[in-house]
């Protein structure tokens, strides 16, 4: 057996994952907690060049990221050709929820999904799911998994690349290869992180640039930061990395557009400096990030600014690219679905921040993802 150690934080939800794919493949590991070790973080800096969790060893060689298809590879199994009632993409509030609903329908389910949680488990905090007065994203997608985990579902974290039919049945390509068969599809894949376009963009992922600031901010502890956006995920991650940083930059490129429990809470921050109606022209740096350059959209001046980490929280863009063609969709990429979340296509359905609804909550995508998953059941019992 390889010797493996698993570089991680402890808010970090694909750390979280790497070693819940390791548990389940049997693979003994060695955690190693970065957030609170500051010489261990520095030797993960110096094995992988990242300043981004989570990082896996196995013997020589170094993994970055929660890796799907490689640790398939090292570790993964062969997957049989069972066919499935349902399939459900994504493993989200709506995906998770979805997956609830089929088990107690007792439909034969498969989930399969990159991740555990979707864009819910990198909010700091949540205060607006009914049951908690507060809870961290990362905590309730624990608490959606656990329930998941305790009923009669097949979990796979990989990556859907292929969607299509044959007779009455869908078939799923992935990314490590394998195929799955259904009769019926929930599509809940969610949304991924809009990105600057700023050149070099690539070049600094996990060199000080981050999309995750739950699972690297604590690697950032008494560094100088800054984070882009207005809305209620950059102001919540200007307010947590205030107490983690030494200093907050908040680049805001029109106008805060956040709700007033994040405004109040983020104007009583000292080390928060604000430059609105700014953008983020280039960046700088070698093998690291070291500083960017603000350009003020009205006069066009640009202003060097000295920054250890770069957050973007600009928003997101719908998981759909596999789907042109299959399903319809509006002009935002997103899945049009009828208020039964019946999509264009006879046994496909979708629930969640992918579809044409316009609230995009964690409450609704789990409210939607129960409706997907009756709609299914409808389905398949015709």
């Amino acid at each position: 057996m390889p010797k493996v150690t698993v570089y991680s934080t402890q808010n970090c939800p694909y750390c979280r994952m790497v070693k819940a794919f390791l548990e389940r493949q049997g693979v003994d590991y060695l955690p190693v907690d970065v957030g609170t070790d500051k010489e261990q973080a520095k030797k993960m800096i110096e094995l992988s060049g990242q300043y981004g969790v989570p990082v896996v060893t196995v013997d020589d060689e170094v993994i970055v990221g929660y890796d799907a298809q490689r640790l398939n590879e090292l570790f993964g199994e062969e997957k049989g050709g069972v066919v499935f009632d349902v399939l459900i993409i994504g493993a989200g509030p709506a995906g998770l929820t979805a997956g609830v609903y089929c088990a107690r329908k007792l439909l034969k389910t498969l989930i399969v999904s990159e991740n555990i949680g979707g864009q819910a488990s990198e909010s700091w905090a949540i205060e607006n799911y009914m049951g908690y007065r507060m809870i961290t994203g990362d905590d309730l997608m624990r608490k959606f998994e656990e329930q998941v985990r305790s009923l009669d579902l097949h979990l796979e974290i990989d990556k859907v690349l292929i969607l299509d039919r044959s007779g009455n049945e869908f078939i799923v390509n992935t990314a490590t290869g394998a195929a799955y068969r259904a009769r019926a599809v929930i599509l809940t894949q969610g949304k991924q992180p809009r990105k600057l376009g700023v050149e070099g963009e690539e070049r600094y992922l996990g060199r000080g640039l981050s999309v995750c600031s739950t699972c690297d901010g604590p690697l950032f502890r008494d560094k100088v930061v800054a984070v882009v956006g207005g809305g209620n995920s950059a102001l919540q991650t200007a307010i947590e990395m205030s107490g983690i940083a030494r200093e907050v930059h908040l680049i805001v490129r029109s106008t805060i557009k956040a709700d007033e429990v994040y405004v109040r809470a983020f104007e009583k921050k000292s080390n928060i400096i604000t430059h609105m109606n700014s953008v983020v022209s280039r960046l700088q740096g070698n093998s690291m990030l070291s500083g960017i350059t603000l350009k003020d959209r009205a006069s066009g001046k640009e202003t060097d600014l000295l920054v250890n980490g770069l957050f973007a929280e600009i928003g997101w863009i719908p998981n759909t690219a596999f789907l042109e063609g299959i399903v319809d969709m509006n002009p935002d990429m997103e899945v049009v679905i009828d208020i039964n979340c019946h999509t264009s296509v006879p046994g496909i359905f979708a629930a969640g921040d992918i579809t044409n609804i316009r609230t995009k909550q964690i409450i609704t995508a789990a409210g939607e993802g129960a409706k997907a998953a009756l709609s299914a059941y409808e389905y398949l019992m015709k």
